[in-house]
């Protein structure tokens, strides 16, 4: 075998990397020492044994030993035929910054969001046992097909992004290492011509990320997932909107990405104002743009490999990505879905606009709009700092105007209280929906005008028993009155939520309330809305 060839061969620019990738450092290897690599990373998989709850788990086990047998039985047939065939490998490595960037803004916000949510810290040893897996099956698939492995920071991003939008539970976590499998198979497998080079045509975690969404959906098994927690706990960090602002920048400036954001950012928060101005009430609830579905419009649909290449194209695409979530949100909560799979369904399908969406913005009446022909006599940098400079005075506005941050109205019951007594549309169904969340959270108060709420709103009587029963039981006195007036012909009563109460009542959708003094709480309270609690200490 002609090494330095072999080397040669292998050195040349890949059918899936752009002109501008690193070169990469090449190494021939013999076939012990090519297999040595998915053998290391399978041990790595076999190693999240040691981690207390895979252990104590047989489903999680067997999920780990499984994985790992069909990987090393992978590894010894390929190491077979290699020693049968005389078949020689090449080991690359090459760091490109698309991937290793991606991967630290991830990281990043599984450890800023861990913090106020500790579920991710403890599900971290399975989030590397995940990374384990994916580059033993990198490296098989690669050796297996062409001979040659690239090795760098490749798997981090799919992991990692996957990782932020859908855990399935211990139990079913071998669907994990499934969704890794289609992803993986859909990068190598799934191509196509774009500027005129080969490339994959869906962005591997987001082609799973929807595949494993509609099988759920079909099957009705969604509580297999976190998928609801995630979308609700990444709330829970403070200035959660700024932090992700913040982490997506760098990836913006270096790979161009800035304008889909803006775009798919501007469409929704637009949408959100324009159902506020017509009904008085917010279309996403408790925000003009879910938190999840912020995240979504850095970190998920922006892949450049898989967006448009052109600028007017990427305006486009983003716009299309927020018009699909509104879509989606209100189809999924029409038919009783959980709608956290707004953010997630769609991506694949515009995946397979882009080559249509570059066309007609190269050709045509659209060619003259695009924000790279105005700007074509700066340099490339120059202009994705001028779209950044042009996103960031967008996202103050919005900070400014609370259309992003913690404060939004719709998190807080006075607003739902209000907004159901002016008769606003679907405001009483989810003011009963907030009361029922709190009243499960053991404040007695939600507990009594959630009853009020079903017997006077929607003639339930056993309901609101049931309600202002649970509301006696917690100590709530106008409840207990209350269930004295419906064993007659009495007015139910309401009152001021006891202070207990209110460090329930306060948080909105944000994480649990720290400082619980009375004064603190009357002043959260004072800012939120609520009656006679401006001024008080006590």
């Amino acid at each position: 075998m002609n090494w330095p060839a072999l080397a040669s061969i292998a050195s040349s620019p890949s059918r899936t990397a752009p002109a501008s990738a690193p070169t990469p450092r090449t190494l021939a290897v013999s076939p012990a020492r090519a297999v040595a690599l998915p053998l290391l990373f399978t041990t790595g998989l076999l190693a999240c044994v040691l981690y207390a709850p895979v252990r104590e788990q047989p489903r999680l086990l067997w999920s780990c030993l499984g994985s790992a047998a069909i990987l090393i039985a992978w590894t010894l047939a390929l190491l077979a035929s290699a020693l049968r065939t005389q078949r020689l490998f090449v080991l690359q490595v090459m760091l490109r910054p698309q991937h290793y960037v991606q991967a630290c803004a991830h990281a990043s916000i599984l450890l800023y969001w861990g913090w106020y949510w500790r579920p991710v810290y403890e599900f971290a040893p399975l989030i590397v046992a995940q990374l384990c897996f994916a580059y033993a099956l990198d490296a098989l698939i690669s050796y297996s097909r062409r001979g040659s492995y690239t090795l760098g920071f490749g798997p981090f991003p799919i992991i990692l992004s996957t990782n932020l939008f859908l855990w399935f539970k211990h139990d079913w976590f071998y669907l994990q290492l499934l969704m890794i499998v289609v992803g993986f198979a859909a990068k190598e497998f799934i191509h196509w011509t774009k500027d005129g080079r080969q490339t994959h045509i869906f962005n591997p975690s987001s082609f799973t990320l929807t595949i494993f969404s509609l099988a759920l959906i079909a099957t009705g098994a969604s509580d297999l997932t976190w998928g609801q927690d995630i979308a609700i706990t990444q709330f829970y960090p403070p200035h959660m909107y700024l932090f992700l602002f913040l982490i997506a920048m760098p990836g913006q400036l270096l790979f161009g990405v800035t304008t889909m954001t803006l775009s798919a950012v501007l469409t929704t928060y637009l949408w959100g104002l324009a159902y506020y101005g017509a009904t008085g009430t917010y279309y996403f609830i408790d925000s003009y743009i879910p938190i999840a579905v912020f995240l979504g419009m850095h970190l998920l649909f922006t892949d450049p490999s898989t967006s448009p290449g052109t600028e007017l194209g990427r305006i486009i695409f983003g716009a299309l990505y927020g018009l699909t979530t509104i879509a989606l949100y209100q189809l999924l909560g029409q038919a009783g879905l959980p709608t956290f799979y707004d953010k997630l369904l769609q991506v694949p399908l515009l995946n397979l606009t882009i080559r249509g969406i570059d066309r007609a913005v190269r050709s045509g009446v659209l060619r003259r709009f695009d924000p790279a022909q105005v700007g074509r006599s700066l340099p490339l940098r120059h202009r994705r700092l001028a779209y950044i400079a042009v996103w960031a005075c967008v996202f103050a506005l919005m900070s400014t105007a609370q259309g992003v941050g913690d404060r939004h109205r719709g998190q807080f019951v006075p607003f739902w209280q209000q907004a159901c007594q002016q008769d606003r549309s679907y405001a009483c169904r989810y003011l009963a929906q907030m009361q029922t969340n709190y009243c499960n959270a053991g404040a007695a108060w939600s507990c009594n005008e959630l009853g009020i709420l079903q017997g006077e709103r929607n003639g339930d009587r056993p309901g609101a028993i049931a309600s202002i029963q649970r509301g006696c039981d917690l100590g709530f006195q106008p409840a207990c009155a209350n269930v004295t007036a419906l064993a007659g012909d009495g007015a139910l009563v309401t009152g001021s939520p006891p202070l207990e109460d209110l460090a329930i009542l306060l948080r909105g959708s944000k994480g649990p309330i720290a400082d619980r003094t009375s004064a603190s709480l009357y002043t959260l309270a004072c800012g939120q809305g609520w009656p006679d609690s401006c001024g008080r200490s006590q």
